[in-house]
């Protein structure tokens, strides 16, 4: 059975469906949920699943300590679920192939340093599009350009506030996050 390290920073919903998924799973098991940010609300979650948290500085995520951290948890795959450090070279190279990321837009639109959340949704509102959506992909040395693995898309319509396209696409993330998880493993 493969073992799943979740990175996240905030609330945690992503991470929620991923570990209520696993938990039926016999192919995989989310085996430790770790973040930067002691107050971070998927801390919290984790723990109606009794799987092991972990808080990480950004020191330890830059020094190797959280590559010795995930090893100590036998890791096979790392799942980001809205983590928003750049992580570095060589915890790319300690898990190639192996590091996961969810982007909620459709590559290579709306990617790179400082897209995320929020500011992804209204740079979607504010270009007139008429659809945005996900992208799963693998992660590499830079934001948002690793090997895409998946998208889907969801029509959106001019009225759409930032917040309702943000709806839209946590309804797909959602959805299929954990099945290409799966399917990846």
């Amino acid at each position: 059975m493969k073992k799943l390290a979740i990175l996240a920073s905030g609330n945690g919903t992503n991470a929620e469906k991923i570990m209520e998924y696993f938990q039926k799973s016999s192919k995989a098991k989310v085996a430790l949920v770790a973040s930067n940010k002691k107050s971070a609300y998927v801390l919290e979650r984790s723990k109606k699943f009794n799987i092991p948290t972990r808080v990480f500085s950004k020191e330890e995520l830059q020094n190797g300590r959280l590559i010795e951290i995930l090893r100590q948890h036998k890791t096979d795959f790392i799942i980001l679920a809205g983590f928003l450090l750049q992580l570095p070279q060589a915890l790319i190279k300690a898990f190639p192939g192996k590091i996961i990321n969810i982007h909620p837009a459709l590559l290579p639109k709306y990617g790179g340093k400082g897209m995320y959340g929020q500011h992804v949704h209204q740079a979607v509102k504010e270009s007139g599009d008429s659809e945005t959506g996900i992208t799963i992909h693998l992660v590499n040395e830079n934001y948002d350009e690793g090997k895409i693995i998946f998208q889907a898309a969801v029509s959106i319509d001019q009225g759409d506030s930032p917040e309702e396209i943000a709806e839209k696409v946590h309804a797909l993330e959602h959805k299929y996050y954990p099945n290409v998880i799966e399917s990846l493993i």
